[in-house]
């Protein structure tokens, strides 16, 4: 990307979109172009339409989404695939339209099959049935990534794609009904220590595994990979390694400072019972995570009290 360029950042609000903003400044560009939803809803495809005929953006990082936790996604699942799909198509659809130089779309592991082999290669992608609590938001990232790959297999166009692991960080999703299992267990392990409650009741057994990746990694990656990759197949972002959701209860808890009882709620789903991503691909292009779990979990919760506590006592 030329240093005078244009770039679209999409969903420039949420935690992955803020962090990508962060990591484009911090390289040099400054060239960055963002609309709020009242300004652009990229559902609305004439809207998306004129505004990239207007602006003419010569890149875009594609990172915004309907997303949510297992509760949400088990709710609203039509709402998460019209969404989801409507923004896909519109951005990239006009991006192509436009002559976009280069597109970025990220995903989320979650396209990968509920039993996939661990760790799960990009190439595992469809090999067998999703897991059943996010399959609609699954399904709408499989089809924006596919509409990348035959964009550039039949015009050649210079699309891409990007799936990462489970994220957190800095302008993360806090609300009960959004937010994924890392950001939902700060809020409530943080007002358990608040209010005193003597236990907190988490969802399932504990045992599912997930790997998690701080935002502002991704984002270095996402930077990274628009100036270095142009193949067809999607590439994994994550760190390779795993810990059970007990495990990470308990860590949890203990940086935030909650001494309670946590207690596991059987009735609740699990979800998929381990999802870690191969990042060999990743690795093998120079890129590799900098942010331990430990010191990321900090970080979150620093910018949790600063930015979501305080917030929401005004």
């Amino acid at each position: 990307m030329e240093k005078d360029a244009k770039i679209f950042v999409a969903g420039h609000r949420g935690m992955v979109g803020s962090a990508i903003v962060r990591e484009l400044k911090k390289r040099g560009y400054e060239n960055i172009v963002t609309r709020t939803h009242a300004e652009l809803d990229l559902l609305r495809q004439q809207a998306v339409e004129d505004f990239f005929r207007e602006e003419r953006p010569d890149y875009v990082f594609l990172g915004a989404a309907r997303v949510g936790g297992i509760g949400a996604n088990s709710n609203y699942p039509a709402d998460f695939m019209y969404e989801n799909m409507m923004i896909a198509m519109n951005v990239i659809h006009s991006a192509f339209e436009n002559k976009v130089k280069k597109l970025e779309f990220l995903g989320s592991s979650c396209i990968y099959p509920r039993m996939a082999p661990q760790p799960i290669k990009e190439s595992d992608l469809l090999t067998s049935a999703l897991e059943q609590t996010n399959e609609a938001y699954a399904l709408a990232k499989i089809s924006g990534l596919k509409y990348c790959a035959y964009l550039k297999r039949q015009f050649g166009a210079d699309f891409i794609s990007v799936m990462p692991t489970n994220l957190y960080g800095p302008g993360d999703n806090y609300t009960p009904e959004r937010s994924h299992v890392l950001p939902a267990l700060i809020r409530r392990f943080h007002e358990a220590k608040v209010s005193g409650a003597e236990r907190v009741v988490c969802w399932g057994d504990g045992s599912p595994l997930r790997e998690f990746l701080y935002v502002d990694d991704l984002a270095e990656l996402c930077v990274f990979l628009m100036e270095n990759y142009d193949e067809e197949e999607t590439v994994n972002a994550g760190t390779g390694e795993e810990i059970t959701i007990k495990e990470l209860a308990g860590k949890v808890a203990r940086i935030v400072g909650y001494e309670g009882i946590i207690e596991w709620d059987t009735s609740k789903p699990n979800g998929t019972p381990r999802k870690l991503l191969d990042v060999s691909k990743a690795a093998g292009l120079g890129w590799r995570y900098h942010t331990g779990l430990e010191e990321g979990i900090k970080l979150a919760y620093e910018d949790f009290c600063e930015n979501f506590v305080k917030i929401s006592e005004k």
